[in-house]
């Protein structure tokens, strides 16, 4: 009897031993902490009032438009002026650069593609150049060769018109390019020196430039050596072109978002001199202290805009116009696309304004040029204008990063007596 006792307590501690055993066998082990995923950039900068807004930006229509489904008969212009779908099919649709025979080629960015647009005079066929860059928005022509540059590529396609299937030409090592993508993408073109101008976007929304190389306009030689940096302090120029008579670079500029619905502008900005400085990070259109970034008498010597913009209008391309079928009050200004906001609780932008103003860039004038992507009333649109070309006729091309078209615009007296 003893004995049994003495092996049932022994049976029964075995028993015990292993319950724990399995016990620790089969328990999970303890949860290791996981660190919350960043907020995606484009809420950095957001303040503690702004936690619940549902704002967010607002990505376009990456297929493609048919030309009758584009309300185009929605869009008003100054008397004498008319509108029309010139091209679609090509979703994302940005910057533009025509060859010297007359082929159209078109930047995109979030879809990565460029296009190729050739007209035969009576319609518009397109075709994919180059596709799966990063945001390859920049294009430029000169001298026969096609530049397209990505955030971490820049092609070169000699003779591209001529000669459809071309190896491009690979010069990234030549430019440095920064890495960061935030604001990097690029819109490019060939100045009056021949030189090739390229902004590069600070990568943030708002914050200290981790290195110089950001937040700046430069120019390089064709083949990418000789680079000079012309203005710092630039925190997403993505548009730009030089005035008729004085040869001077004007640009574009966007302001940083969650500042509130009405701060701060985005701008339109004049370089008179090289080695000016915009701003940025500490201060906004000329004279608006940022509320993150600081630093004493952060407007001190930072160059004033020619005009105020509108805040989070999303200014992009900009043209002066020179063509002869314009009225005679066009001449010299400058239209600017305004794509529209999404950082505002009212939306604003979603438009073509004329600025006029001396050649000095004093006395701005801002007007409307062609309305209707937007419709106040109810805060909905269906086109966002991006850039502008101007045709050797004299009319000017608007693309619609939206709808992934391309409009033309034309004027003439009898367009008038018609209205």
């Amino acid at each position: 009897m003893k004995q049994r006792l003495i092996s049932a307590a022994i049976f029964s501690t075995l028993g015990l031993s292993l319950l724990i055993l399995q016990g620790c066998a089969t328990a999970p082990p303890p949860k290791a902490e996981v660190a919350p995923a960043p907020a995606p950039a484009w809420k950095q900068g957001m303040g503690p009032d702004m936690a619940s807004s549902k704002l967010a930006p607002m990505p376009g229509k990456m297929t493609v438009t048919a030309a009758g489904e584009i309300p185009i008969d929605k869009l008003k212009l100054p008397p004498g002026f008319k509108i029309e779908v010139w091209a679609t099919g090509m979703p994302g649709a940005r910057a533009m650069a025509r060859g010297d025979d007359g082929k159209i080629y078109i930047g995109t960015r979030a879809i990565g593609r460029v296009y190729e647009l050739s007209d035969n005079g009576k319609e518009r066929t397109s075709r994919v150049l180059v596709d799966k860059l990063v945001q390859p928005a920049g294009v430029a022509f000169n001298n026969g060769s096609l530049y397209v540059m990505a955030i971490n590529k820049v092609l070169r396609y000699d003779g591209i018109e001529k000669n459809p299937s071309v190896v491009p030409v690979d010069l990234t090592a030549k430019f440095n390019l920064p890495p960061e993508q935030h604001h990097n993408w690029k819109y490019i073109a060939f100045g009056p020196d021949g030189k090739l101008y390229v902004p590069f976007g600070a990568p943030c929304n708002i914050c200290e430039l981790p290195s110089p190389e950001y937040a700046q306009i430069r120019r390089y030689n064709a083949d990418g050596s000789g680079m000079e940096v012309l203005a710092t302090g630039v925190r997403n120029s993505v548009g730009f072109d030089w005035h008729p008579t004085t040869k001077q670079l004007w640009f574009t500029n966007h302001g940083r978002d969650w500042m509130g619905d009405d701060k701060p502008n985005d701008t339109l900005n004049r370089m008179e001199k090289t080695g000016l400085n915009y701003g940025f990070p500490y201060c906004h259109a000329g004279n608006v202290p940022d509320d993150v970034v600081k630093k004493a008498n952060p407007c001190s010597g930072v160059e004033q805009p020619v005009t105020l913009m509108g805040p989070h209008t999303a200014v992009m391309g900009m043209k002066f116009y020179t063509g002869n079928m314009f009225p005679a009050e066009y001449k010299n200004a400058a239209l600017v696309a305004r794509k529209g906001s999404w950082n505002r609780n009212q939306k604003t932008g979603y438009d073509v304004v004329m600025v006029q103003s001396g050649a000095d860039g004093k006395n701005a004038k801002t007007t409307p040029f062609i309305t209707g992507f937007m419709n106040p009333a109810d805060q909905s649109f269906w086109g966002r204008p991006a850039y502008l070309l101007q045709m050797p006729d004299g009319s000017m091309l608007v693309s619609d990063e939206q709808l992934g078209a391309i409009y033309r615009v034309t004027y003439s007296k009898q367009q008038v007596a018609v209205k």
